[in-house]
């Protein structure tokens, strides 16, 4: 079996736009007829540099070799250009490309991806959503307390045992900082009213960006710890262990972080350090379903447990289940509400999501399988990148006039 053919679907997500202004999939192809699909999760570059990183990872790395070499496809891309480094946008072609090679391992052999990572140890997982905004909320999920506490609500409502928020503030490309007296305010009456919202039927997860100094990140735990949540994410910009292992000796909260991280060097620094009692690998950018299994058994050897992230298409969600479902640790996997709506479109199987849990698939392979038409009628044509922050300093006219 050799692969012979890589197609890269750059896919606008319409309005709400849950999960991104676009999800970039990678179909791969063998010279026997097997197709496999894979995602790749953000980037520092523009959708069409993506493209043509995966393209030629692809050329020098994959095509014309066999699917099922994952470690050789992975070291020869790690160490592409003389890096032997982790870098994020290489590793989000690497990853996309890997995903899929397992896609059609599974297929050739029969069996689902997660009976070939160590089968599950999880029959199903249990999930978290962000509170995202409705029309016709009247107010600022993000900044107003009663409406938080709504979607909240409503989220439990529909069987949701954990949702996450942002309540924190600002996040700008100029570094950590102190939050500002409205930030503490704002952030400690939602987080107090969306815990009286749920009481004891949910945890509440803390989300930022890193947008904290180390002290900064610790006088805001202190602030929210009373009401009890299960995890303060990203306090600190990521590439600050030292900071973050910092706040994790001093909050009383738990500490989740990695949707930033890649390889599992990244990973094992800041498990050594005990900087984080939950890692959150995603799939679609850390290296693919095997480095994020790695990157499991590392955070399971020094006592930590695994949240797969997930901001992008439900590919990379069922690839990431396909880890968390087989991973002892496993505590918890981000769904992008209860995978409705364009994330269901874009894929020819439902996604079965019981009681506040995804249910892995019994189908060879992912168990999922993209649906082209739909793909191919949302192609994205704009420059985006995946996510952005405020290009400004906190103390600037930009945020003080808000």
């Amino acid at each position: 079996m050799r692969v012979v053919e890589i197609e890269t679907f750059v896919i606008a997500n319409p309005p709400p736009s849950w999960g991104g202004p676009y999800f970039v999939v990678v179909k791969v192809t063998t010279d026997d007829g097997y197709v496999g699909y894979g995602e790749h999760y953000g980037s520092s570059v523009g959708p069409a540099v993506v493209t043509a990183v995966i393209d030629d990872v692809a050329r020098r790395c994959l095509v014309g070799h066999d699917p099922h070499r994952i470690e050789r496809f992975w070291r020869m891309a790690y160490s592409l250009g003389f890096t032997q480094r982790p870098d994020v946008t290489v590793q989000g072609a690497v990853s996309a490309l890997e995903i899929a090679c397992w896609d059609i391992i599974g297929k050739a052999a029969g069996r689902p991806v997660h009976d070939l990572l160590g089968g599950r140890v999880h029959e199903a997982v249990r999930s978290y959503t962000y509170l995202y905004p409705r029309d016709g909320d009247a107010a600022s999920v993000y900044t107003d307390p009663a409406t938080a506490a709504a979607r909240a609500a409503e989220e439990v409502g529909r069987g949701f045992t954990a949702v996450k928020f942002d309540p924190c503030g600002p996040y700008t490309v100029m570094g950590g900082h102190q939050p500002r007296p409205d930030d503490v305010a704002t952030a400690v009456a939602v987080t107090r009213t969306v815990r009286d919202a749920v009481g004891s039927r949910a945890d509440i997860l803390v989300g930022t960006h890193g947008q904290f100094t180390a002290a900064g990140a610790i006088r805001m735990s202190r602030h929210l710890a009373p009401y009890d949540p299960l995890w303060f994410e990203e306090p600190v910009p990521p590439d600050d262990i030292d900071a973050l292992a910092q706040v994790a000796a001093a909050s009383p909260i738990p500490i989740a972080s990695g949707e930033r991280w890649t390889t599992k060097y990244e990973f094992a620094r800041a498990l050594e350090r005990r900087a984080v009692s939950i890692a959150q690998p995603n799939v679609g950018r850390c290296g693919g379903l095997m480095e994020a299994k790695k990157i499991a058994s590392i955070a399971e050897a020094f006592g930590a447990q695994l949240a797969p992230h997930c901001y992008n298409g439900p590919i990379g969600l069922i690839a990431g289940l396909a880890v968390a479902c087989t991973s002892p640790n496993t505590l918890l996997l981000e769904t992008i509400g209860t995978i409705e709506g364009f994330h269901r479109d874009l894929v020819c199987t439902d996604v079965e999501w019981v009681d506040g849990r995804v249910v892995p698939s019994m189908e060879p392979g992912l168990g999922v399988t993209l649906n082209e038409d739909v793909a191919r009628a949302h192609a994205y044509t704009g420059d985006d990148l995946h996510l952005t922050m405020w290009r400004s300093p906190i103390d600037s006219a930009e945020f003080h006039d808000r």
